[in-house]
């Protein structure tokens, strides 16, 4: 984020509406990107960043800039994230055994693709978005942010120990089981770590088009809009990395999901509630 965020935010504290919005609009796609991660659904990631976004609004007077203001957004997001009420599907995922019988019970009843190569590829791509956000949902949340701030974004012990509000040791320490479960768990499931495994993407492909169908647009992950689409890595590609580069590369390539626009229009709203 380019430095011109804390000139936004002072102009913003001294009441200056098309500041804050502004403001908005530079933050909202990251804190939605790190919520659709922990969420999995986006329209609850929708709900937790419209929450998010109002504490920081309302607390924006409290920044003195002892540290980075993403960092203090990120320190006000994962918070809320770790502590929001259970999203839905962390009712219906709750551990990696219980993800393994779901996967079983999907793969027994997979059939041969039907669908013509172009959808295939868009379809597939859904596939191993939902397969490996599921994994996360696996990690309970402590585990699950530390993965995200410090293996997806590249966040370093000192600054996410900050943001979670921990010590940077018990940081490395959250990060490097979070690691080791998902390296366990996809070592012994995912295709893409390891050639041997009998679990394969397009194997999927007919029950996703039967239920969210073939047209991009109804598709939940690599239909939805997005800053910016990763390039495809290939499976060559990624057995030439070792084993927990190979896994942080597979979650790393999902798109850069885009915030809903209608936050901006929401908190002009809320702006002038004020």
């Amino acid at each position: 984020m380019d430095t011109t965020i804390e000139m936004l935010v002072e102009q913003a504290k001294e009441g200056d509406k098309d500041a804050l919005e502004e403001v908005i609009r530079k933050i909202q796609d990251r804190i939605y990107g790190l919520a659709i991660r922990m969420l999995y659904y986006p329209a609850d990631a929708e709900d937790a960043t419209q929450e998010i976004l109002v504490k920081i609004v309302t607390h924006l007077d409290s920044f003195r800039g002892e540290s980075a203001f993403t960092s203090w957004i990120y320190r006000i997001a994962s918070n809320h994230l770790l502590t929001t009420q259970k999203c839905h599907v962390e009712n219906i995922v709750t551990t990696f055994a219980n993800f393994e019988e779901i996967m079983d019970k999907e793969l027994s009843e997979s059939s041969p693709a039907t669908t013509s190569e172009p959808e295939q590829s868009l379809v597939v791509q859904e596939i191993m978005i939902s397969c490996t956000m599921g994994m996360l949902i696996c990690l309970d949340r402590n585990l699950r942010i530390a993965y995200l701030l410090g293996a997806i974004s590249g966040i370093k012990s000192d600054n996410a120990s900050y943001i979670l509000n921990i010590t940077p040791a018990a940081f490395r320490k959250r990060l490097s089981r979070a690691r080791t479960l998902l390296k366990d768990f996809m070592q012994k499931r995912c295709g893409l770590v390891n050639p041997d495994n009998p679990c394969r993407c397009h194997l999927y492909i007919n029950q996703v088009v039967n239920t969210q169908g073939e047209d991009s647009k109804s598709l939940m992950f690599s239909g939805h809009p997005c800053l910016g689409r990763k390039e495809t890595i290939t499976p060559e590609q990624l057995q030439e990395l070792k084993e927990l580069q190979r896994i942080a590369v597979i979650f790393r390539s999902h798109p850069e999901y885009a915030a809903p626009e209608s936050l901006v229009e929401k908190f002009r709203l809320f702006g002038e509630q004020q």
